[in-house]
């Protein structure tokens, strides 16, 4: 029988915090703010080949004017299809098609949509804050189930659960700094 491992365990939750941090990070750039920014496209899944790939296995994205977006497709016979799939995305984004190139005019944001974003972006930030919490309540279960086990003492569980709720602080102001910045950036203040 393996002994309880605190540090492997210590390690474990911070990896998974930082993966639910991460992954806010990445709902959050694609947000629009009304500014060209090529990681607004990342989350659109383009049919292909059969098969769903991300936009940017099939195209190049780039942002060549503050307003506009580039997608310079590599294959002529997948244009339709990413067209398509940049319409159907709920971005508010009209590509205009100029042979294997589209174009994507940025268009400025409604205050109706700078709220709908803003509120998106605080869904988000719950979303990453309940699973942060998750991993501290798996953490804690794995602590206690080990003190159970006589593997550590009853001094260790505290002082390793205070660690976690540190932990568990730390990335919990990380997602609220994050989406506080993003929300402050849609809202234009």
């Amino acid at each position: 029988m393996a002994a309880f491992d605190a540090n492997a365990t210590k390690t474990d939750i911070e990896r998974r915090m930082k993966g639910a941090l991460e992954t806010l990070k990445s709902d959050l750039a694609g947000l629009r703010t009304g500014r060209a920014n090529t990681s607004l496209l990342d989350p659109i899944q383009v049919e292909v080949y059969g098969s769903n790939m991300p936009l940017n296995q099939v195209a190049t994205v780039t942002a060549p004017e503050p307003r506009m977006l580039s997608v310079s497709v590599w294959d002529r016979s997948n244009v339709q299809p990413v067209e398509k799939a940049i319409r159907a995305s709920g971005l508010g984004l009209n590509p205009i098609v100029d042979g294997q190139n589209l174009r994507l005019p940025i268009p400025d944001l409604t205050e109706e949509r700078r709220k709908e974003l803003a509120k998106l972006c605080h869904q988000y930030s719950e979303k990453a804050k309940i699973a942060v919490r998750n991993v501290r309540r798996d953490g804690n279960d794995a602590i206690k189930a080990a003190e159970k086990k006589g593997e550590i003492s009853q001094d260790d569980m505290k002082r390793l659960e205070g660690e976690v709720q540190k932990l568990t602080d730390r990335h919990i102001a990380d997602i609220d700094t994050a989406a506080g910045a993003k929300e402050k950036e849609i809202l234009g203040k």
